[in-house]
């Protein structure tokens, strides 16, 4: 089957609700998030969540194993090698997406709708007061090594990822978790969550609060559908799972084995496809598109909050100059980078979020191309000759540092490429710098997609200009007052529980960071999955990083990898 398109005809923002990258299979998403996304508007939950559907009878049990000739090995290339398995404040792109199959949470997000679902809690969250919710556990969940989930699982998880770094900004509405009986919690919050409170519990995944560290980050378990086997995240490894035969939620496991190839190099990984040992991959290369379709696969491209930035050392002359950091973006031909990179299959950035992401707002500072006016930002700015330094993740991004680099030479603007990989590039970026010390580096290009946590404004605000590891230590811009005025306003509309009211301050968010850009997007991409359409049944790519298995059969099992 040739290269298939996701119909972008159907991504029109829906206003006052929560417009959705859609797939194939879901042009109706909007519509049901719009729905769910004034639940929790008034003192009591006027629409309760749905369970989805439950599993066919004895569809999990463990006795008899799922028939091989059916449904053998489910197999599959990742593009991505970091970061460990650890739930707690797990931000890797291919141990996020993993563990989406091992972990469960309170509430789980449809990565196609991202509509909060109902997972390890029995029913939508129960108002006690302006501050207060309850949220009752299913009964008779167990982990997969037969051990029961207690309140004090969850507890302990709530806790360990409002402690973190990275998740702890995302959870800083919480003031406290605790159990109130043995199947009941409580979240006492900080400020009104409005709709967003489901969403936003549906980050913490549970574990057994007896796991250790070590256990944690080599082979964690959970009482999600399947199970780590075995746990090989470098280049050329391979990450197994086998079924959880004690899950009782919706999605169990459809056959023995799943496996995930870790290939980085995308030739390799295209390869692994058509060579018909993998039945799919992602982050499938445009420009190897007609070689996928020859093989007789299919490539779905889905809209989605994938993009390369530029982010600028705001501590480091002269990019501690807001004229000089815009007039690098206006320097940029980004429907160049669009066409002859992305094969078209991206959108030029006209705000933080996609303009068909819940939320969207068109920021009042767009970055079309005017290399007139990057000349006069420059100038305004007092700088005549401005040499830098750009660090380049060497991934898929790095295909767009040749053009960045002809563009800024254009407007009198020398720059150095320095490729790194994903562990070098922030290693030393990642620590707050001491006062008189500046961080060794100018302008980083990278790819990022904080939509594996969820869609709402405020989360991927708060990702990369929150109180965290970004503002202080890596773009070094929490510092500044816009920072400060930013955060007072990301903290107005997180507490509002009227709808308009919380859109314009999210406007005025929108507005500010797309002025002052200490990191800001170029485009937004596609995200493109290859795979053997005829051979996975239930299987609908999702427009975030990631693969997503859940429901998925293999009706033909591959080659060995």
């Amino acid at each position: 089957m040739p290269v298939v398109p996701s119909p972008l005809s159907a991504l029109l923002a829906v206003p006052e609700a929560a417009a959705l990258p859609l797939t194939r299979r879901a042009f109706v998403a909007g519509a049901a998030s719009a729905a769910t996304a004034v639940a929790l508007g008034g003192c009591s939950v006027e629409q309760p969540l749905e369970p989805a559907p439950a599993p066919a009878p004895d569809a999990h049990a463990a006795a008899p194993e799922i028939e091989s000739g059916v449904a053998g090995t489910l197999t599959a290339a990742v593009a991505y090698e970091d970061g460990t398995p650890n739930p707690i404040g797990c931000a890797s792109g291919l141990f996020l997406a993993a563990n989406w199959h091992v972990f469960e949470g309170l509430y789980e997000l449809d990565m196609h709708t991202y509509r909060a679902e109902l997972g390890l809690a029995a029913a939508d969250p129960v108002q006690i007061d302006d501050l207060a919710f309850e949220v009752t556990l299913r009964e008779g969940t167990v982990f997969s090594d037969d051990s029961p989930l207690t309140v004090d699982d969850v507890v302990n998880a709530f806790n360990r990822n409002m402690a973190d770094e990275l998740y702890g900004p995302f959870l800083s509405f919480i003031r406290s978790v605790t159990a109130t009986d043995d199947r009941t919690l409580r979240f006492a919050l900080t400020a009104p969550m409005g709709s967003l409170l489901r969403e936003r519990l549906a980050l913490v995944r549970i574990f057994p609060a007896t796991a250790t560290d070590e256990e944690l980050t080599s082979r964690p378990i959970g009482s999600g559908p399947w199970c780590y086997d075995t746990v090989n995240a470098a280049d050329g490894g391979t990450i197994t799972f086998t079924p959880n035969h004690r899950y009782e939620g919706p999605y169990p496991a459809t056959c023995n084995r799943m496996a995930w190839s870790v290939i980085l190099n995308d030739e390799e990984r295209t390869r692994a496809l058509t060579e018909k040992r993998v039945l799919a991959m992602e982050a499938a290369p445009e420009v190897l598109a007609d070689a996928i379709a020859e093989a007789g696969a299919s490539v779905d491209y889905v809209p989605g909050c994938n993009l390369p930035f530029l982010m600028f050392n705001c501590a480091r002359p002269p990019f501690d100059d807001a004229r000089v950091r815009q007039a690098l973006l206006y320097a940029l031909d980004v429907d160049s980078m669009i066409g002859q990179v992305m094969a078209g299959h991206a959108r030029p950035a006209t705000s933080l979020l996609p303009d068909y992401f819940r939320g969207y707002h068109r920021a009042s500072t767009v970055y079309s191309y005017d290399p007139e006016k990057a000349r006069k930002l420059l100038a305004e700015a007092g700088v005549e000759e401005l040499a830098l330094t750009l660090r380049v993740n060497d991934n898929w991004v790095s295909a767009l540092a040749p053009m960045i680099i002809e563009d800024w030479k254009a407007v009198g603007v020398t720059a150095e490429v320095v490729p790194l990989d994903a562990a070098a590039l922030f290693e030393d970026i990642s620590t707050p710098p001491e006062a008189a010390t500046l961080l060794p580096f100018d302008v980083v290009l990278s790819p990022g997609d904080p939509s594996c946590f969820g869609n709402d404004p405020d989360l991927i605000m708060s990702w990369w200009y929150g109180d965290n590891v970004w503002t202080r230590a890596r773009t070094c811009w929490a510092a500044t007052p816009q920072f400060a005025e930013l955060s007072e306003l990301m903290a107005e509309a997180r507490a509002s529980i009227d709808e308009a009211a919380q859109q314009d301050l999210w406007n005025q968010c929108f507005d500010i960071i797309a002025a002052e850009v200490p990191l800001y997007p170029l485009f937004h991409r596609e995200t493109a999955t290859a795979y053997y359409d005829g051979q996975l049944d239930g299987y609908d790519p999702i427009g975030a990083t990631g693969l997503l298995f859940l429901g998925t059969t293999p009706m033909k099992e591959a080659r060995p990898i």
